[in-house]
């Protein structure tokens, strides 16, 4: 009789998800890691390209600084595994990498304005790394994205949503756009100040 409740326990649990929840939740746990990892490559990035930006462009020192209190910012915050079951925790970590994007983003504007900085050993090298990693960045997101997903799925589709009630399984944060209204409106084109040009 006990071999007999063995046997029907574990058909139950065999399409109950479960398995799937573990599965998908160290995918999860995997693509985060590799997200953290790219982060980290940008952050370690920043210093040496800082440093080789100073002397070039002092009257730009504004930029220099937010760049620095960005990566500062971004490196007070524990980017722990517990920090993807946290969605405050987690819309936080995403906001100070937002701030070090936008923070880079406008260093490499003033970066183009200054071509003797072109020409200082070592700098493309640390630009195409610097791109290189931002591309990484997004591969990694888009994994954890995907991760996320399939996970967030099986916790609320049936029956699989039972067991993640019965155990305590809750949805994951995934990314955001940060400026979502902002990418919604169409741009603005005033094509008034377009050279035109007659043959």
């Amino acid at each position: 009789m006990r071999i007999l409740w063995m046997v029907v326990l574990a058909t139950l649990l065999s399409g109950c998800g479960y398995n799937t929840f573990q599965t998908t939740d160290e995918q999860i746990k995997a693509s985060w890691a590799e997200v953290l990892n790219q982060y980290q490559r940008r952050a370690d990035l920043i210093p040496n390209l800082v440093n080789t930006v100073k002397g070039a462009v002092t009257q730009e020192k504004d930029i220099l600084v937010s760049v620095t209190e960005a990566r500062a910012k971004v490196g007070s915050i524990q980017a722990t595994p517990e920090l993807i079951n946290d969605p405050k925790a987690f819309a936080k970590f995403q906001a100070a990498q937002g701030e070090l994007t936008s923070a880079l983003s406008r260093l490499m504007v003033v970066v183009e304005r200054y071509p003797q900085i072109q020409s200082i050993a070592g700098f493309r090298e640390l630009q195409a790394q610097l791109e290189g990693t931002e591309n990484r960045i997004t591969v990694a997101r888009n994994r954890y994205i995907q991760a996320v997903q399939a996970y967030n799925v099986a916790i609320r589709t049936f029956p699989s949503n039972l067991t993640a009630m019965l155990f305590g399984y809750k949805e994951k944060p995934t990314f955001t756009v940060e400026n979502e209204k902002e990418i919604s409106r169409p741009p603005a084109v005033d094509f008034s100040k377009v050279p035109v040009s007659v043959d």
